[in-house]
């Protein structure tokens, strides 16, 4: 049996599930983003290619196999789309949550069986229906959970919006010891630099209790400004609209110095090493045109 162990974003990964780009399906037609940017792609002609995401997977699986960790990847689906395994799954504790995601996405639970079968079953925990989450909005860092959300009146028109506040409600009752700190997220279904799709899109917490962070993806200033005093302004990399949109804070951390990141992100990859990180760098452009980058495409199950 594995025993889960996730308490922040940083400890030392031991064990991660890795998606996969493997017969990831015929381009979608417009009706089926479901995302402002990779309709941008999908309109330009410039969606990306399964071979080039391909290669930048197996580059990603590279950098796990350096540092000898253990690394799972679903089973292959055909025609779908099995990228971001941080969507349908996501480790808090001891404890793995079965996200309740868009339908047509269930089968890509079913795909990690591999790892399901190792767990203990009473640890696998599906949320009600009325709980909307997604990995990408659930951030464990320590003493706290941070969640991105969205809870305008408007929700139910927001295909960007993930997770609601009855699933900020439902990681309170299962974590009462925690506490547990909501973001609302900016969100839009048309203009990708207007939209954080899920928290790790504009905050991620970084090893020696720094951040990256964009102030524009969050809707309210004082709750941007909770997570600028928490870890200082002089701990931060305050990323821009572009750079948001290039998903420069969903990096990924394999360990408190060691970051996995994009290899164009000159500026921040850059600043890593002066804050003394040590930075892997490699290609993951084309996934990027999907809205989504390296954390989204990682399920850890054990960090140490």
């Amino acid at each position: 049996m594995m025993r889960l162990h996730i308490q922040n974003e940083t400890d030392s990964l031991k064990a991660v599930v890795l998606g996969t780009a493997k017969s990831s399906g015929p381009i979608p037609d417009p009706d089926e983003a479901y995302d402002p940017k990779s309709l941008e792609h999908i309109l330009a002609g410039t969606y990306p290619k399964e071979d080039d995401m391909i290669k930048e997977m197996e580059a990603f699986a590279a950098v796990f196999e350096k540092y000898d960790i253990t690394v799972f990847r679903p089973e292959v689906l055909k025609d779908c789309n099995q990228i971001f395994s941080r969507d349908i799954a996501f480790v808090i504790e001891d404890k793995l949550f079965h996200a309740n995601i868009l339908p047509d996405r269930e089968r890509e639970f079913v795909a990690i069986h591999e790892v399901l079968e190792k767990i203990d079953p009473s640890k696998v925990i599906r949320p009600p229906e009325e709980v909307h989450i997604e990995g990408g909005d659930v951030m464990p860092w320590n003493e706290y959970i941070f969640i991105g959300t969205y809870t305008g009146e408007d929700y139910a028109d927001f295909i960007t919006a993930r997770t609601n506040k009855e699933a900020v409600e439902y990681i309170r009752e299962q974590f009462p010891h925690k506490k547990i700190k909501s973001f609302e997220l900016r969100k839009s279904n048309t203009n990708a630099k207007e939209n954080a799709l899920h928290l790790d899109c504009c905050f991620q917490p970084i090893g020696k209790g720094k951040a990256i962070l964009h102030k524009n993806g969050f809707l309210i200033e004082e709750e941007y400004q909770w997570l600028v005093d928490y870890f200082g302004k002089e701990n931060i990399f305050e990323i821009t609209k572009d750079e948001m949109y290039r998903m420069f804070s969903n990096v990924f951390s394999i360990s408190p110095d060691i970051v996995v990141s994009e290899q164009n992100f000159t500026r921040l990859n850059y600043w890593l090493r002066e804050q003394g990180f040590i930075v892997e760098e490699i290609p993951y452009a084309e996934i990027a045109k999907q809205e989504g980058l390296l954390r989204c495409s990682t399920l850890p199950l054990i960090r140490e």
